[in-house]
């Protein structure tokens, strides 16, 4: 396991220096919030690993948030309760402790996600919760068009679901999880339908792939997309997904439940 960082971070983002300002760009879209609230069943008690500033947390449930970094455990809410400072690959409870364990848009910044998600499976005695992006489907988006190299290292960094299913074992399942074109959780799909809003540097700095790519290469992306966008070429090629209520992209939940 690669060792944290100064800030806490113990995946591969700087959360320290990209952390700043996420929750302005990243807040839970309630309807994605919806589909993991019916995937959690009857839990009462769950482990949010990777926890962040504390998106998609019930205030319904008892949920025990674990964040290795400082910055995102500060930017957590005052009516959610702190983080424990712990990493996925080793968490600091007994086997069976929680009803159900979830992660989102986390699981590919861990260090061994095999050994992550077996940790997750080991402290929860009901269903294992993986938010996620498929990264057969990452380069699909238009996106890829003008920052090919963010999305090429989008679909590196996120384990397969076959990988996922495997190291979670037990019974299985995969939905496809729509995005809403007014979504407000700002990953990078969340804009399908006003690609102006990647053209705001706060709002490219909450997607943690873009942290990978040179800045001034960062820039020629973002120029190409602004010239596109100013001269109508965009909207010839993609403006019907304005119009499009939802898009069926990357997003997938993996649910899995002991055997």
């Amino acid at each position: 396991m690669s060792g944290r960082r100064a800030d806490g971070s113990a995946g591969d983002a700087d959360y320290g220096t990209i952390g700043t300002g996420y929750t302005d760009y990243r807040q839970p879209d309630r309807r994605i919030a919806a589909v993991i609230a019916e995937a959690l069943g009857d839990a009462r008690t769950v482990v949010n690993v990777g926890a962040g500033a504390g998106s998609y947390e019930s205030t319904t449930l008892r949920v025990t948030a674990v964040e290795p970094s400082a910055s995102m455990r500060d930017q957590r809410p005052a009516h959610l309760p702190p983080a424990v400072d712990a990493v996925a690959e080793h968490l600091p409870f007994a086997d069976g402790e929680f009803d159900a364990a979830m992660t989102t848009f986390s699981v590919h910044q861990w260090s061994d996600v095999k050994a992550g998600l077996r940790e997750m499976r080991r402290v929860a005695r009901g269903p294992v919760l993986v938010l996620t992006c498929d990264p057969a489907l990452v380069r699909d988006f238009w996106l890829h068009e003008y920052a090919p190299l963010v999305l090429d290292t989008e679909a590196r960094r996120y384990p397969t679901v076959q990988d996922i299913t495997e190291a979670l074992g037990g019974h299985v399942t995969v939905r496809p999880v729509p995005i809403p074109a007014d979504c407000t959780d700002g990953f990078n799909e969340a804009y399908y339908a006003r690609p102006e809003r990647l053209l705001d540097p706060g709002a490219r700095q909450a997607c943690s792939a873009w942290s990978f790519v040179d800045p001034a290469l960062s820039e020629q992306y973002t120029d190409l997309l602004r010239r596109d966008l100013l001269s109508g070429a965009w909207d010839e090629r993609h403006g019907h997904l304005r119009r499009q209520p939802h898009l069926n992209g990357s997003l997938v939940l993996v649910r899995a439940v002991p055997a």
